[in-house]
């Protein structure tokens, strides 16, 4: 039985999002499960950062609203956001001369008030961030000297370390390898699973998006054209649909999800 926006924390109606004059989606509505691993998929240009962009308050709709915990976000302060919604955007500018660890803690100012500054538990709380993205021998190299998948890894740890119940991800595997990709896939994963925490990442990768997804929503042209589980959404005629892509689609033979297969084109054949 689908959802309705009065079960969930974060959900969306009737959006019109834009960029200056620019119409990027009118009328999108999403729901986002509690409790779930929500992935955004679609080509390129078809709205899914947009859309995250609009869940986290980074972008005001033109029309419609963002709902947060059932009030529209856009009331609720920045530090109040921060506090209940984590965000790794996709491109993040680091201060100069700014050490990692520094960096992170920067991910514990939501919590910090007039009479409760700096404390132990923040202290832990970044520290454990860093060892579970991996970073945490790069705690006292500068930011800037760092490759871009060391970087991603030490963006990922400071929204770790605001410890929100809801994180957005617009497209955390940027910059790394194929083994540090699985790496905060399977992190993310546990972060849903054992935590309990709800995740929205937007993804390029269809079968990464199957394999870790609970839930999937499928964009095209500012549209959702398709909501469910892996197994309802990843369909050979939906991603035909979706991404212009004919393809056979398989059970992964380690994971058990869905698994795109492209056809051979006429011309490689």
């Amino acid at each position: 039985m689908a959802l309705t926006s009065e079960e969930t924390r974060l959900h969306a109606e009737d959006l019109t999002l834009a960029y200056d004059g620019r119409t990027v989606a009118e009328r999108l509505g999403v729901v986002i499960p509690d409790k779930s691993f929500t992935v955004i998929v679609g080509p390129n240009a078809c709205g899914k950062t947009t859309l995250l962009r609009a869940l986290a308050r980074m972008l005001k709709p033109r029309e419609g609203s963002v709902y947060l915990d059932g009030e529209v976000i856009s009331s609720y302060g920045a530090k109040e956001v921060a506090r209940r919604l984590g965000l790794l955007p996709q491109s993040s500018i680091a201060p100069d001369g700014i050490t990692v660890s520094d960096l992170v803690a920067r991910g514990r100012y939501p919590h910090q008030k007039l009479l409760r500054q700096w404390s132990r538990e923040d202290a832990k709380v970044v520290a454990d961030s860093m060892r579970a993205t991996g970073v945490d021998d790069l705690a006292e190299r500068m930011v800037d000297e760092l490759s871009g998948g060391q970087r991603q890894r030490v963006w990922m740890a400071m929204a770790l370390a605001q410890q929100t119940d809801l994180l957005l991800l617009d497209e955390p595997t940027t910059y790394l390898d194929i083994a540090h990709q699985l790496d905060i896939l399977d992190l993310c994963a546990t972060l849903h699973s054992e935590q309990g925490r709800t995740l929205v990442a937007v993804l390029h990768d269809l079968n990464h998006a199957a394999r870790y997804a609970t839930h999937l929503i499928a964009m095209r042209d500012g549209k959702v054209l398709a909501t469910g589980t892996p197994e309802e959404v990843v369909t050979a005629e939906n991603v035909e649909r979706i991404f212009e892509l004919p393809c056979r689609v398989m059970e992964c033979p380690e994971s058990g999800s869905p698994m795109v297969i492209p056809k051979v084109s006429r011309r490689a054949a």
